[in-house]
């Protein structure tokens, strides 16, 4: 089951943000701010074993962060945490990402749930790797029209 996350979360949330990311980790007081902050969603596996925090901005929904303790990959816990941030978006048309060139296995779970690149950020991560900007229409999304010509 898929929850948002509560400040009753923060240790472990704290802890495993930590296992998971190093020195790269959001700190307790980060992670609250994510939990309580305006235009924010914090969504978290049942177990704690995975969550998701994205930011609203008019029409984006940015995905900041989906994270799954390592011994609970490939069990779909990363795609219903996906899955709900796609929902109850306020209005907004799409989501967009950035993840780094070197995470193969990011890249491909985002391309199979419909994310297109759309720009390169270079040297975006500490360890000076490119980061994908990658973009996905939302359901039920307006999508703007394209200019075609006619002869």
């Amino acid at each position: 089951m898929i929850r948002p996350a509560t400040l009753a979360d923060l240790p472990a949330l704290t802890a495993l943000e930590q296992e998971l990311f190093g020195v790269d980790a959001w700190n307790e007081s980060l992670l609250r701010q994510e939990i309580e902050g305006p235009g924010r969603r914090f969504l978290v596996a049942e177990d704690l074993s995975g969550y998701a925090v994205t930011m609203t901005a008019g029409d984006i929904v940015d995905l900041l962060r989906i994270a799954v303790r390592p011994e609970s990959r490939r069990s779909g816990i990363a795609s219903r945490l996906l899955d709900e941030a796609l929902v109850d978006t306020d209005g907004a048309s799409r989501m967009l990402l950035e993840v780094s060139v070197r995470n193969s296995e990011a890249l491909g779970f985002y391309v199979a749930r419909q994310f297109s690149v759309i720009d390169v950020r270079p040297h975006y991560y500490r360890d000076g790797s490119e980061a994908l900007v990658m973009c996905r229409w939302l359901p039920g999304a307006a999508r703007p029209r394209t200019a075609t010509t006619h002869d």
